[in-house]
């Protein structure tokens, strides 16, 4: 019997973390596929992507949290858009819920289709349940009804998330053929002189 428990404790320290795989191709009639199985060999542009870094340590956390997380664990889609996206985070925050914060711009076409062709943030799932923008009172609703905390709970402190991604700055403008400069600009310098 000691036997048996010390083989299943080795085995259990050898297995390494789960990482699920993702494939993404272009099939035979230009159709984008995304899939957990290999592509078929006649695919083309084909990527494999390592899905598995939204893992919340659930061991760490107190009973009641780690049932929530377990059964319906709160990814919150997030990028610079402002007031919105801070006040979302900033609620997850204070109510001290464990979250996976994601950027749509990382994969937008999985986002796209996630949301069935939306872009809009902040999007918040917990469990199954989809909440668009952020309204305070319908995402206290879906996770009180999840079985989260109203407040954090004692013995547990909720991470910092990531920052919002930086606003990505504007191109520069290039001026138009023909169009007039603006007055303060210093005139071009000619050619040859």
């Amino acid at each position: 019997m000691t036997r048996i428990v010390f083989l299943l404790a080795a085995l259990l320290i050898a297995i390494p973390g789960q990482t699920a795989q993702l494939y993404r191709w272009v099939d035979d009639k230009g159709r984008v596929e995304w899939r957990d199985t290999p592509p078929p060999a006649t695919a083309k542009k084909v990527e494999r992507r390592s899905v598995g870094g939204s893992v919340i340590e659930t061991s760490k956390l107190p009973y009641s949290l780690q049932q929530a997380v377990q059964n319906h664990p709160v990814t919150l889609f997030v990028n610079n858009c402002g007031e919105p996206c801070d006040k979302a985070r900033a609620h997850l925050m204070r109510r001290g819920i464990p979250f996976t914060q994601k950027n749509p711009q990382d994969n937008i076409e999985g986002y796209k289709k996630l949301t069935e062709g939306g872009m809009e943030v902040p999007l918040l799932f917990v469990g199954k349940e989809q909440l668009k923008g952020y309204l305070d009172s319908s995402w206290d609703s879906v996770l009180d009804t999840a079985g989260y905390p109203r407040q954090s709970v004692p013995g547990y402190t909720a991470p910092k998330p990531p920052a919002a991604p930086a606003a990505k700055p504007a191109p520069a403008a290039t001026p138009v053929a023909g169009a007039a400069a603006p007055a303060n600009a210093a005139p071009a310098p000619v050619p040859g002189q």
